[in-house]
């Protein structure tokens, strides 16, 4: 099964199984990570922002609009943000590294 790493705002890095087929929001809400999801992952909120690790982002399909718009939305946007129920997991995606967005 694919893994995946969260890492939190302290540095704690947590990798976990990461099902094919769920969304990074759907993997985050299984283990206990803190991300909210307020929109569930219909793609009407930014609550669901992570920043992909740099070396992982041109990996990923391209940002949609809609999801651009929501991510102008999102507190400390980088340029590696994404909405994390926009990022399906694969086998490509295997090991990837996402780290919560410092909050305010």
């Amino acid at each position: 099964m694919p893994k995946m790493t969260f890492v939190e705002n302290d540095g704690t890095e947590k990798e976990v199984d990461a099902p094919l087929g769920l969304s990074v929001l759907e993997i985050a809400q299984r283990n206990d990570i803190d991300i909210e999801g307020a929109c569930e992952g219909s793609l009407a909120c930014a609550t669901c922002h992570v920043v992909i690790d740099p070396s992982w982002y041109k990996k990923l399909e391209e940002v949609s609009e809609d999801e651009e718009d929501m991510l102008d939305l999102a507190f400390n946007l980088t340029e590696t943000s994404r909405l994390g129920c926009q990022l399906i997991m694969s086998d490509e995606l295997d090991g990837l590294k996402v780290k919560l967005p410092e909050a305010l």
